[in-house]
């Protein structure tokens, strides 16, 4: 007060800044859902509810600090990759905050990384024989589908169960992907093999007339959204072990 200060009005401003919770809410609704994919934007919902609000979500976002971000990275050290993603999300929300006028630098900038390693694996013959085989016996058929045309095309499993049937040109042998559906959010024109053609066809005539997607989920009209359990079964009836639904682009 001496030096001209008004401490009672700067404690007034600092009880009603906002928290870290309500920068994911701005965060979420003015960036991620308009210009991010859909699984794009579960993930970060994911990283936000598991590991970023627990901790920090009740705390000012213009009195988190560089040693905050460090040691909620740093909890995160047995699963790198995940640490990493989680650093990014931080680092693009104080970005955004600093734009909103909420803090004037971030604090996520300049943590160090983990060391993330790529992983090298893909199926052998006689793996994927077995994989094939526990496609064929398990009863949802439609998921079994989806995973054949990913091996078949090399494509992100969302983008299989994203995909539409005007999307493909099968006279042609193309797949039109869509700008959003495509992690480089532009569109891309994929040549389908021989075999791509064939299990399409093989799907179109079992579809129905209302099918606009070609896997559809529950609800209609909208795609199958989740894999996991399915992908447990089957992986585990063909004895696959430490190989992920994404390790079929490597395949």
């Amino acid at each position: 007060a001496a030096y001209g200060g008004d401490p009672v009005e700067a404690n007034r401003i600092a009880r009603k800044s906002e928290n870290l919770s309500e920068l994911a809410e701005q965060y979420l609704t003015h960036h991620a859902h308009p210009k991010k994919r859909p699984n794009s934007v579960a993930n970060d919902i994911s990283m936000l509810n598991g590991h970023i609000l627990p901790r920090l979500g009740a705390r000012k976002v213009s009195g988190i600090t560089y040693r905050d971000i460090q040691t909620l990275h740093n909890n995160l050290r047995m699963t790198p990759y995940r640490a990493n993603r989680t650093l990014a999300l931080l680092s693009k929300m104080f970005e955004l905050s600093i734009r909103w006028g909420w803090r004037t630098d971030n604090p996520a900038k300049g943590v160090d990384r983990f060391p993330e390693e790529k992983r090298h694996r893909w199926l052998s013959e006689e793996e994927l024989a077995r994989l094939a085989k526990a496609l064929d016996a398990h009863p949802n058929q439609n998921a079994a589908n989806a995973i054949r045309l990913q091996l078949l095309t090399g494509a992100r499993i969302g983008e299989v169960l994203s995909a539409r049937w005007e999307d493909f040109d099968l006279d042609r042998g193309i797949w039109i992907k869509p700008s959003h559906h495509t992690k480089q959010k532009r569109a891309e024109h994929i040549p389908l093999s021989g075999a791509a053609v064939a299990l399409l066809r093989s799907i179109e005539t079992e579809a129905t007339a209302c099918d606009t997607v070609v896997f559809p989920g529950r609800v209609p009209g909208q795609p199958m959204k989740d894999l996991k359990r399915f992908w447990k079964a089957v992986t585990t009836a063909a004895k696959l072990s430490d190989y992920r639904i994404h390790d079929n682009r490597h395949t």
